[in-house]
């Protein structure tokens, strides 16, 4: 069954494994060493006769186990690295800057500590990351109307042509034609799964999706393609909006996704990612059921293909969808992503239920 409790063997193996898909669901205590971990835990692996497995933190405290220092159990899932948000905020106040290991260095901080953390939680480095801020604010004093010159001064490029390669790589048009583009904005969002890049306009949130997921360029190209703007780092309110959303989400509170969603997709696409809204947090429904529901029951396939193509993952929600079988199947953040965000939602729902039962007593 999909939320059976794994047996302690099956946790020993995710703990030795450093098995990201159990993370925050057990917790691992070491008789010898009267401490406990999380499954991810760099630290140096218990024997199998000296493990213990519990379901929450409470018990682990009660027995008398106190928190590794190395993997912190105790802090917050996805609690964002000091070091990484200390760099964000410096870049935050001066975007324009051109950064360097040595610009790094005089933080305190040591670049290749720096260029790992951000690897890590980004897929680029932190000097990546600046350049692509610089680049995204280049692109704006084009579109403002200025020339060529004063955006590529703007972006610290002193060769023309250099400037001109690094605009057209990045937004797939040269400097020039930016300056009739209405432009989206792109940004990270840190999750305890993974980092999301979300892109939006002024008004409208049009992409939502895991860093990590293979397609995750193309449907950036796609979205260029279709909307006929260009992309640049930064912010616009909805990104602003869908965070707030998505911390309450990951918190366990169950308040729903009210960000305004751009209308992608061909009308039968917008039919079934509006099917998916409507499943309840802490249930699913297969292919089939959708289809049925939607009055086309020969049309599994088709609302598969439309599941597959939704590009706002978690508020559209296509890890409700299982196969026919009821096992967990297709899901381009990942499988273990698709099984944490079930079961996260199934002690939401549970919460949920125990309050109004609460409330009614």
């Amino acid at each position: 069954m999909l939320f059976e409790r794994p047996s302690d063997d099956t946790l020993y193996d995710a703990l030795v494994a450093r098995d990201a898909a159990y993370e925050g669901f057990a917790w691992a205590a070491v008789r010898t060493t009267g401490v406990f971990c999380r499954l991810t835990c760099p630290a140096r692996k218990p024997k199998r006769e000296n493990t213990t497995f519990y379901e929450t933190i409470a018990e682990c405290l009660e027995a008398g186990f106190r928190p590794c220092s190395r993997c912190r159990p105790m802090l917050k899932l996805g609690e964002a690295d000091p070091m990484v948000t200390r760099l964000l905020t410096a870049l935050d106040a001066d975007p324009h800057r051109r950064w360097s290991e040595e610009d790094v260095g005089f933080l305190g901080i040591d670049p290749s500590t720096a260029r790992r953390a951000f690897k890590r939680q980004f897929g680029m480095s932190f000097l990546e990351v600046a350049r692509l801020r610089r680049m995204g604010k280049a692109a704006e004093t084009l579109t403002s109307g200025a020339s060529v010159i004063d955006a590529q001064i703007d972006a610290g490029y002193e060769s023309g042509s250099g400037f001109r390669s690094a605009v057209t790589k990045l937004f797939g048009a040269a400097p020039a034609s930016l300056r009739d583009k209405p432009l989206l904005r792109a940004d990270w969002i840190e999750t305890p799964i993974g980092p999301m890049m979300a892109i939006a306009d002024q008004h409208a949130l049009h992409l939502l999706e895991f860093a990590e997921r293979k397609a995750l360029p193309a449907e950036i190209r796609k979205l260029q393609t279709f909307t006929g703007s260009g992309i640049v780092m930064g912010r616009h309110p909805p990104i602003d909006e869908i965070e707030a959303e998505l911390k309450a989400y990951f918190a366990g509170e169950d308040l729903g996704f009210r960000t305004r969603l751009a209308g992608h997709g061909s009308p039968f696409q917008r039919q079934v990612w509006d099917a998916l809204r409507a499943i309840p947090v802490g249930t699913s429904r297969t292919y089939g059921a959708i289809a049925a529901e939607l009055g086309l029951p020969s049309s599994t396939r088709a609302v598969a293909g439309a599941n597959g193509a939704n590009q706002i993952a978690i508020v559209i929600p296509c890890h409700r969808v299982l196969s026919a079988d009821g096992s967990l199947t297709g899901y381009g953040g990942g499988l273990w992503r698709k099984r944490w965000l079930i079961e996260h939602e199934r002690r939401m729902a549970a919460r949920r239920e125990g309050h109004l039962a609460a409330a009614a007593s």
